[in-house]
């Protein structure tokens, strides 16, 4: 069987679907901008409930954490036998074991693109899409046992703390792992995303990734999500794209949670220089 699971992985609003965006219009190469809710047909998620019904080949509980995770393997040998050269992947997922079962097995993995982002605007993102207040969403960032947990349509993500997450991925690995910053993205997305289409081994075409990163931008996807919706958007949240940017942390975060969130995960963030803003 093929490796050939690329995973886009990343903690939970940090770029991921910005990037997943920007594949999307760079492989569709159209002249117009690819609708935020066609965005699956370039890469699938590794937590929809149906993919998991299809092996197990009958509806089932996604709530049943120890059947989803006997499932996975069954999952991911489904994506990996359709003996493309790549199939993109998004996970949220920390790139460990969670009760003995494999998230992220090598068999099945060619390499991986890891987005990370400031913890300090990430979890007022994350507060939002999940209709947490920044101070729950701060202690979930720094529990070891943070998760997304199973609903209608998605079965669980293990996450643990921010900077768990950040070092499960960003270790050695048996396979190659682009890590990107989002902040970095945001500064010079053609350099960013350049890397990107070379990690996929593709020539760089200029004008085609110009037109890919205009068509991923903010104002265009949130045009897009005010028309149309978005059917990534939970619930709970009033909309998906929200802010963007970096340094919002500044005004918007309360400084004893800022405080709180940089003694929890000192070391990762001065590794990835998020101690210097």
């Amino acid at each position: 069987m093929k490796k050939n699971i690329v995973w886009l992985a990343s903690y939970p609003k940090s770029g991921n679907t910005w990037t997943r965006i920007f594949l999307a219009n760079y492989l569709s190469n159209a002249e117009t901008p690819v609708p935020i809710n066609e965005v699956t047909r370039y890469g699938m998620g590794d937590a929809i409930t149906k993919t998991y019904e299809m092996v197990a080949r009958q509806k089932i509980d996604p709530r049943d954490i120890p059947l989803t995770l006997r499932l996975r393997d069954k999952v991911l040998r489904g994506i990996s036998g359709n003996n493309a050269d790549v199939n993109l992947v998004k996970t949220h997922n920390t790139c460990k074991a969670a009760r003995g079962i494999e998230l992220i097995p090598p068999r099945y993995t060619k390499s991986a693109i890891y987005i990370i982002r400031n913890p300090l605007d990430m979890v007022l993102s994350y507060a939002r899409h999940y209709n947490l207040t920044p101070e729950q969403a701060a202690e979930a960032i720094c529990h070891k046992d943070n998760a997304l947990m199973p609903d209608a349509t998605t079965v669980v993500s293990f996450l643990g703390t921010w900077s768990d997450h950040v070092r499960s991925w960003t270790r050695k690995h048996p396979f190659p792992v682009l890590v990107l910053r989002y902040e970095d993205i945001l500064a010079d997305p053609e350099a960013e995303f350049t890397k990107v289409i070379e990690h996929f081994g593709m020539n760089v075409d200029v004008e085609r990734l110009r037109r890919a990163i205009r068509f991923a931008s903010f104002k265009e996807v949130k045009k897009q999500e005010e028309s149309s919706g978005f059917i990534e958007r939970p619930a709970a949240s009033e909309s998906f794209f929200t802010k963007g940017g970096s340094g919002h942390w500044k005004d918007d975060l309360d400084p004893e949670l800022a405080a709180q969130i940089r003694a929890a995960n000192h070391a990762t963030m001065k590794y990835h220089g998020y101690l210097d803003e």
